[in-house]
Order: C-alpha cells, then structure tokens, then sequence
C-alpha cells in the first residue's frame, strides 16, 4: 500500500527531576548536599530516507515518544538522558506542525531536522549550595518535553526520466528495471501519465511518447514535457525499430530545446532498444553512428537478460555519483 500523506503525533522526553539527597560518609554522618540533576529529555527529529513506502509503515501506529530524562540521585550523579526519537520519512516529504506552525521540507537523502526539544532536567539540592547556603533543600523538577501534530506530505522527486517517441521500449524498460507494471502496448500514447517505479530506492518515471512539435503543443506536448522538468536525470530511449534512430534521437533532443534549454543539460543515458528485432550487423552501424556523434548508448532486448543487467548496473552507477 503506497502512502502519500499521513498524520502523526510526536512527544520529545521530559526533564527528569533534581533531587535532594545528602552525603553520608564514614566519620561525616553530617555531610553535605549531594543530589544531582536530572537529565534532559530527548529530542524528536525527522530524517529523510530513500524509501517511499517508509509511511505505509505508520499506518495505525501514528505515534512517537522520545525518551523521558531519568532524575537525579545521590553522591552528585546526574541523571541520565532520554534518547532521541529520530522518525524516518521518504525524500520530498513536507512536514507541516500543525501545533506550532512550523514547516519542514525534506528534498535530500540523510537531511535530518530537529523538530521538537526534550525538557531540560531539573536541578537537584548541591546546585544551590553556597557560602551562605551549606545545606539548601532546593531542587527543581524538570520540564515537559514539546509535543504536536504533524502533516506529512509527499511530493514525489523522480530521480530520472524515460523519454523518447510512442512505443520506444519504456514501459518494457520500467517494468524490467523496477517490476513496476506499466501498461504496453504497440500503438501510441499507450502511456497517458507518467508510471513510477521503484529503482534500490530511486524513482524512475515512464514519460508519455513525445512526438515532433510536442514543444509546440502537439499531442500532448506540454503537459508531457512539464513532467520531464522535474526529473534528475532523462533515460532517453530509441526504438532500433525506427527507421533512423538517429535521426529520432534528435527529434525529442530539440523539442527538448525548444521547451526548455535546461532540459539539454540533464545527465542522459541513451538506451537503443528492441535488438531482438534486428540484425547483429544494423545494431552495429547504429552503434557506430550515435558514437561518431560523441553518444555511447547502451543496446537492450526485453528477450535479452544480459542487456538488461547491464544497463542496471550502469545506470545505478550514474545515480550513485
């Protein structure tokens, strides 16, 4: 079950308490103060983590407790202090305090923000102890730790793009790569939004075909390009099919440049798809051309397992960099 908004409720630890206590050594039956004090509560923190379907973990367990600060005692020792309660949410989560008003946002891996303070530990009796106070009976307890609820909101980051003309080969690739089952079929626009799938934690995107004009609003150009905007990455793929793949490589390359010249820019990883349709000898030449032009695609086959754990491995190394 995917999960893309949730409430929960979060409690950070209270102070714990100081207290009175007194020496009672060997010859000094009368000693002084000793109580310590109490330690503070733990802190509730929320940490950003490459799993989207972290949430649906929470699910009828909405909520969380940092750890209570222990009170102090005697001979001068300190209370110890609560552990932290650290909450684990997916990348893009926005964290809304709905108690105090606060807004967090949570757009990179490890990103990790305190959001409620544990209660300070009270003081115990050898604190107030002066030279004109030898014996106070002073103490003071410690304090409650924050609590609220909270709004968690998921946006998705895609990590990367499958791009290219109707029936390229990307729902096949996303399905392949990430047992996601996006739907396929060999006419157009099989595709009509975008499918996710999940790659070890990063979220690819199968982008609806493009065709030449789309940056004019053709077919359902620009809808379809404001989804390409938001992705890390673009898997530009090209069907070994086509009858000039290289030509249809830079179809979608310049209405990427006429929509927006930052889509250029992107990390690309060029995918020639569907070998098995062809021969060994036109896959070559093919090859070879896009290399001429400073491109090195990586060449697939569904009916291939190779070829795709190949691919795998590269584009994991390209994510990991």
């Amino acid at each position: 079950m995917f999960i893309d908004e949730l409430e929960i409720y979060a409690k950070a630890g209270n102070g714990g308490d100081g207290v009175v206590r007194w020496r009672r050594e060997k010859h000094r039956p009368n000693g002084g103060p000793a109580g310590g004090n109490g330690g503070d509560g733990g802190d509730v923190y929320i940490r950003a983590v490459r799993n989207l379907n972290v949430l649906s973990k929470y699910v009828g367990a909405t909520d969380f407790y940092a750890e209570n600060g222990q009170p102090g005692s005697g001979g001068s020792k300190h209370g110890p202090g609560g552990k932290d309660c650290s909450i684990d949410l997916p990348i893009g989560s926005t964290v809304t305090d709905l108690t105090h008003g606060r807004v967090y946002t949570l757009d990179t891996e490890g990103a990790l923000e305190k959001v409620l303070n544990g209660g300070t530990g009270g003081l115990g009796n050898e604190y107030f102890k002066s030279s004109t106070n030898r014996s106070p009976r002073q103490h003071t307890k410690g304090t409650k730790g924050e609590d609220a609820r909270f709004r968690v909101e998921l946006s998705l980051i895609v990590d990367v793009g499958l791009i290219g003309l109707p029936n390229a080969g990307k729902s096949t690739l996303l399905n392949a790569l990430t047992h996601a089952h996006s739907k396929i079929g060999a006419y157009p626009f099989t595709t009509l939004e975008p499918h996710l799938g999940d790659f070890h934690g990063y979220i690819l995107a199968d982008i609806p075909g493009l065709i030449e004009g789309a940056s004019e609003g053709k077919g359902l150009g620009h809808k379809f390009l404001k989804h390409v905007t938001k992705t890390r990455m673009l898997l530009h793929c090209v069907s070994l099919e086509q009858g000039d793949p290289l030509a249809t490589y830079q179809t979608i390359r310049d209405e990427l440049a006429r929509f927006d010249t930052a889509l250029t820019k992107k990390e690309e990883l060029t995918v020639l798809t569907k070998a098995d349709l062809v021969d060994e000898e036109y896959v070559k030449a093919v090859t070879d051309a896009f290399k001429k032009e400073g491109i090195y695609p990586i060449v697939t086959s569904s009916e291939d397992e190779s070829t795709l754990k190949n691919l795998s491995q590269s584009l994991s190394k390209m994510l990991q960099k």
